[in-house]
């Protein structure tokens, strides 16, 4: 019986064993091999659930807010060995006096008699000591009653009925109440039984619970054709920001888009998370570039059109370093090269560096992460490997944000824009009806869109909801030219 390679064991041993010991030693060793294989799968299963398991937002994509809120494995920051607070040389900004237009009251208070020698005083302080206090007044509802009278004509006896008012509501709520929930539920995610309670206890409002999705779908209605607009505006711009999050419209599975611009921001529910999703937002044709993160429903762009998120690459890098090994090495490589351009990017940003030596200064580091990651296709770990190649796939997508102005190196404004989203699926489990979809389409383009302008958003929607009532056009939500 030949003798398994690789027994410490020498021939002329091993020709002397007997039969019955060659055998049983030979199904040891097959026996040793097979746990010996069966050990390296398990200990591979446990890395990836490890890895699986330790994931958080500074590691992966997911939101802050799945984060575990006690044993974080967060990478500890660099110490700056100032104290915390507010440093040396920096200008608080406490609150400011309002002007004496937008006071309602003024209460003066004066000495009467001299404390030393009680004689009377006279006279003005020309620069008092001034104390400001805000209050809400308690909120009383104006009620109004419409009446139209029917006249009986003294000639003939004809019956001669009034018409109601053109900018009369339909229903026994007015244009800012329609807006004031339109606004709480869309944007502070007030549920529709609290936006009851608060209608009673604050405002002094009697509201059914039925009453407050009838007066969403008004103010839905109401955003129709501004929000259409604000669609084919984004349709048009040379740089967008895109990105998405899971939704459910009862039972169907759906996805919340968001694109976004510096001064106007859509959201679009759409059936598929994949090209389609990403095409039925901007348009099959659109031309422009689109900062997102790597997932493949931008494949459909040239990668000469996309802006690879850093945030998101970074996120991968640091869970190389934590995977430990060759991954260790070349992620924590890679950081220091991220650190390095974004230290650049903050100041061609703020001013101090000109875009021609921002260019210049970022060369070496691009040639250095390019050498990186080559290196990273030939490391042990599969995955690191894996995430290597694809990276390098969409290498002219890293670094549009050098080359072209007005493109930044993450998709943090979408991330920003589409978080209300998240917390409104988080709390109510997504939508119920098709009409419920629209008004969360609408509600979250008005709002983020109105926020971004700087503009007044209760205003906005009142203004709306009483151009609806009296079929006059509503304002739009684009930035004035």
């Amino acid at each position: 019986m030949d003798m398994p390679t690789g027994l410490p064991i020498l021939q002329s041993d091993w020709d002397k064993t007997p039969a019955s010991v060659q055998a049983g030693v030979i199904e040891l060793r097959q026996e040793n091999q097979a746990l010996k294989q069966q050990v390296a799968t398990l200990q591979a299963a446990v890395e990836k659930l490890s890895e699986r398991v330790n994931k958080n937002s500074q590691n992966s994509s997911k939101p802050p807010s799945s984060d575990a809120p006690h044993g974080r494995s967060y990478p500890k920051p660099e110490a700056s060995g100032q104290k915390k607070g507010g440093q040396k040389g920096h200008h608080g900004r406490g609150r400011k006096f309002k002007p004496p237009e937008q006071v309602n009251r003024i209460i003066i208070s004066k000495p009467r008699v001299c404390k030393q020698c009680g004689a009377a005083l006279e006279g003005e302080d020309p620069h008092p000591q001034r104390h400001q206090v805000s209050e809400v007044p308690r909120i009383e509802p104006e009620v109004i009653e419409y009446q139209r009278h029917t006249l009986h004509c003294s000639t003939c006896g004809c019956a001669n009925r009034a018409e109601w008012p053109a900018d009369m509501p339909k229903g026994s709520f007015g244009a800012r109440l329609q807006a004031l929930i339109g606004y709480l539920g869309g944007r502070f995610g007030i549920s529709q039984r609290d936006m009851q309670e608060m209608s009673e206890a604050v405002f002094h409002v009697d509201i059914g619970l039925g009453s407050i999705p009838a007066q969403e779908q008004l103010v839905s209605q109401a955003l129709a054709k501004p929000v259409e607009e604000a669609y084919q505006l984004v349709q048009q711009q040379p740089v967008v920001n895109l990105d998405e999050t899971g939704w459910h419209e009862l039972t169907k599975q759906t996805w919340l888009w968001v694109c976004t611009t510096p001064q106007v921001s859509v959201f679009r529910l759409a059936p598929t998370r994949g090209a389609q999703g990403a095409e039925h937002l901007l348009g099959e044709d659109y031309a422009g570039m689109v900062g997102s993160d790597r997932y493949t429903a931008s494949n459909w762009l040239d990668p000469a059109q996309r802006q690879v998120c850093w945030a998101h690459l970074k996120r991968d890098f640091q869970a190389w370093v934590e995977r430990g090994g060759q991954s260790k090495t070349v992620g924590r490589l890679l950081l220091v090269q991220v650190k390095y351009f974004f230290d650049l990017w903050h100041r061609v940003r703020d001013g101090p560096l000109s875009r021609i030596e921002f260019q210049a200064a970022m060369q070496p580091i691009r040639k250095e992460v390019h050498y990186l990651l080559h290196i990273g296709r030939f490391v042990k770990h599969p995955d690191t490997r894996r995430t290597c190649q694809n990276i390098l796939k969409l290498e002219q997508a890293l670094w549009r944000f050098v080359d072209y102005q007005g493109i930044e190196p993450t998709n943090n404004a979408a991330e920003r824009a589409l978080r209300r989203g998240v917390i409104w699926r988080r709390r109510s489990f997504g939508t119920q009806s098709e009409s419920g979809s629209r008004f969360v389409e609408r509600i979250l383009t008005a709002v983020t869109t109105l926020r971004q302008q700087k503009r007044d958003v209760l205003d906005y929607l009142t203004q709306a909801c009483l151009a609806k009532m009296s079929g006059d056009a509503v304002p739009s939500l684009l930035p004035a030219v």
